[in-house]
């Protein structure tokens, strides 16, 4: 069993979450997993449908585990299964199966939540709208409570989210 810490780093679009991931990485001298999402939307030229959804969060998962094995103390996650599945509710109102096996291995050391407090961006093909930001935050953190899963909200600028994940996950 491995001794690194996964750091979850969930969110909504644009919200910092890749940022964060690759600074805190940074900071700890260990490695980060950006989101497989990004890539299948470059591969693909397109956003996923729903019958996707599974296979991008295994795929996430996968990356996850090999990086894992290569990590120094922590691992910074950008997006865990359990926001494939947010999304999901979001645009098709329900999980499949298979994902929701996945989501439910929300099994990491500590959850950082990104505050809305940075401008929405538009990214091509992947982001939609502030209003749909706000609406997939608000589910996030809905479901976050719903299942007793502790996070921390991070906001303010990339330097002020540093700090504060450090005291959650290596107080002094």
């Amino acid at each position: 069993m491995s001794d690194v810490k996964r750091v979850a780093i969930l969110g909504a679009e644009s919200s910092g979450k890749s940022t964060l991931a690759h600074a805190l990485a940074f900071q700890y001298n260990t490695l980060w997993v950006p989101e497989y999402l990004r890539d299948f939307v470059d591969i693909h030229a397109r956003v996923p449908d729903e019958s996707d959804q599974y296979g991008i969060a295994r795929t996430q998962m996968e990356r996850e585990d090999a990086a894992c094995a290569k990590a120094s103390r922590f691992l910074f996650c950008d997006t865990t299964p359990l926001m494939t599945g947010v999304y999901s509710r979001w645009y098709w109102g329900r999980v499949d199966a298979q994902l929701a096996l996945l989501e439910r291995r929300h099994d990491y050391a500590f959850t950082l939540v990104t505050a809305l407090d940075s401008p929405w961006q538009a990214d091509g093909l992947q982001r939609e709208s502030e209003q749909v930001r706000q609406s997939v935050h608000a589910l996030l953190i809905e479901n976050l409570q719903q299942r007793a899963i502790p996070y921390l909200l991070v906001s303010g600028s990339l330097h002020q989210r540093v700090l504060q994940a450090g005291r959650l996950i290596n107080p002094a």
